[in-house]
């Protein structure tokens, strides 16, 4: 998921029974996670420049 592989597909390779096990397990490899969306939101909210 570091890398930009999307969750469902690790949680697949990784024959987690669901993506949730994977997410809360994993997710703390992402600590710009919450930066990231805060991010984008802003450029959203924002508009075209």
């Amino acid at each position: 998921m570091a890398r930009g592989v999307h969750p469902k597909v690790v949680s697949e390779r990784l024959g987690h029974a669901s993506i949730a096990i994977t997410l809360d397990t994993y997710s703390h490899v992402l600590p710009t996670l919450q930066d990231e969306a805060a991010n984008l939101l802003d450029g959203y909210l924002k508009g075209p420049a």
